[in-house]
């Protein structure tokens, strides 16, 4: 009797950890392959295993197209217009609406949109943003290829990513590397944050996208660093967030143009000799350096040396988020903003006014 428990047991351990393994095997595989998914797709070749985006790049490299302004003679203007500049734009909605770089369609008469599948469409440009260098415009057609995209995953320093644009004019191309920083401010304006890649950038790349190794969309391609008339070539290239370039897109179809809010003032950072000869408790807020006569910061006789420490009620930490801050605001609304003038503290009102472009002034 002993010995038949024994066995019983003995047997159920065993079917147990049969059903186990099989459970393991089976399973194992397809977690490893939804993990890898996001990487990298592994494919048998002729010594193995090996990496490939392939899989990134079909899902994207569709609604990448190739964009070509042209400029009409106006002294001869029955003539074929000219190619005044070349770049790349991104397909991003069912609509026909494509973001690509301000540059890359300044000034141009006729704007062509190219699609990898032979299509070729006049486009019309919805609005454009000197001060982001975005621009959206729009075509008509039918079964467009929609770029992935998901605003809510941040591209972080050492992701691997992939360039697609249509460099020289070579037709579309695919470079790789990876965010080699982010939050790369002053580049333009000083409100961007831009990503820094080592992928290339060349003439051409301009407005495409940079895609992450599942094929979804986290910037739009910008600039390539350059020292002199040295041009590109040294791994330092820059993209504009998506997150920021989906926003800029949203305003650009509802408005035409970006509604910025202006204060009129130029500032910088509380230095530790400012703080001790100014009386600050500490290095927190922004200096004011210059303020515009006809600006509204004049209207609320605000004055060089004053410090901004809170716009409407949050601590001001330094130059960059006060900026952004102020662009942000409605222009015609009215906010206080608490300030130190000679050690004491003073609430100020301000109605925010309208920064205009160089594009649009």
């Amino acid at each position: 009797m002993a010995l038949k428990d024994t066995l019983l047991y003995v047997g159920k351990a065993v079917i147990f950890g049969l059903i186990m393994a099989a459970v393991f095997l089976f399973v194992t595989p397809l977690l490893t392959n939804k993990d890898a998914s996001n990487l990298f797709i592994q494919k048998r070749g002729d010594n193995g295993f090996e990496l490939s985006f392939s899989k990134a790049v079909r899902r994207a490299a569709p609604a990448v197209v190739n964009i070509y302004s042209l400029s009409v003679n106006r002294n001869q203007p029955l003539n074929t217009g000219s190619l005044q500049g070349l770049g790349s734009g991104v397909i991003m909605s069912n609509e026909g609406y494509i973001l690509t770089n301000y540059h890359v369609i300044k000034n141009a008469d006729e704007i062509v949109v190219a699609l990898q599948d032979g299509r070729k469409f006049t486009s019309e440009v919805v609005g454009s943003d000197s001060i982001t260098d975005l621009a959206v415009l729009k075509i008509e057609g039918g079964n467009l290829p929609i770029v992935p995209i998901n605003l809510d995953v941040p591209a972080l320093v050492g992701d691997v990513v992939l360039a697609i644009g249509n460099p020289y004019n070579l037709g579309q191309t695919i470079t790789q590397g990876i965010i080699s920083a982010t939050g790369r401010n002053g580049l333009s304006s000083g409100y961007l944050d831009f990503l820094q890649t080592d992928a290339a950038i060349n003439a051409g790349n301009s407005g495409g996208a940079l895609i992450d190794t599942s094929g979804q969309l986290i910037g739009i391609n910008t600039a390539a660093f350059q020292v002199g008339e040295e041009g590109g070539g040294h791994g330092i290239n820059f993209a504009i967030p998506i997150k920021l370039a989906h926003s800029i897109m949203g305003k650009l179809i509802k408005d035409g143009r970006v509604i910025r809010g202006a204060l009129g003032i130029t500032g910088e950072p509380i230095s530790s000799v400012m703080a001790q000869i100014l009386n600050l408790p500490d290095l927190t807020g922004v200096m004011i350096t210059g303020v515009d006569p006809q600006g509204p910061a004049a209207q609320a006789q605000l004055a060089p040396r004053d410090v901004i420490t809170k716009y409407e009620g949050e601590v001001v930490p330094g130059v960059e988020m006060l900026m952004d801050r102020i662009a942000e605001t409605t222009p015609g609304k009215q906010i206080t903003m608490t300030i130190i003038r000679k050690g004491k503290y003073y609430e100020v009102p301000v109605t925010i006014g309208e920064n205009l472009s160089a594009d649009e002034q």
